[in-house]
């Protein structure tokens, strides 16, 4: 497998698996073109034998110098499990640190519970909130009108050239 930066090229590619790689789910409108032509620097391509088998889409914030923001993830359905999806998270934390992020930030849906046990699972934890479900809190419409997310952050490690001599 190799992992390499997105390129706007790979737009079409990615949209025409996307719904298929979530069990027919409608998730194109969630990842326009303009994500794959702005975000190329810090979104990456898992390949194999030059066939996407999974891609991550994230962003430095411009709002918040400390902060970095994985917006979308997708795995091919035969090769989910197989640590495709950490690598690509892995890829995306160096990054982040590289622009000197102290925080990497995304979000899911309360229903998507494999999804949260995943986060958790790559040293994320949940913002707090009033509203929780299964000791998970998650925030009311967050996306819009019954749109909750669960809010997620990882505090990346801070290594200064001081501490790698």
């Amino acid at each position: 497998m190799r992992i390499r930066q997105a390129s706007p090229n790979d737009y079409s590619l990615i949209i025409g698996v996307l719904d298929l790689w979530w069990g027919g789910r409608p998730m194109t409108d969630m990842l326009p073109r303009l994500f794959l032509t702005h975000f190329c620097e810090t979104s990456f391509i898992a390949e194999l034998d030059s066939e996407i088998i999974g891609f991550l889409i994230g962003f430095l914030s411009q709002s918040y110098s400390e902060e970095a923001y994985i917006h979308f993830v997708g795995i091919h359905p035969d090769y989910r499990k197989k640590g495709i999806g950490s690598a690509l998270y892995r890829q995306f934390f160096e990054t982040a640190q590289a622009y000197g992020r102290l925080r990497v930030k995304c979000v899911t849906a309360p229903v998507n519970k494999s999804s949260i046990a995943y986060h958790l699972r790559m040293g994320f934890v949940t913002e707090p909130s009033e509203t929780q479900e299964d000791g998970v809190p998650y925030h009311v419409d967050y996306d819009g009108e019954g749109e909750h997310r669960v809010l997620f952050v990882k505090h990346l490690s801070v290594t200064s050239d001081a501490q790698k001599a």
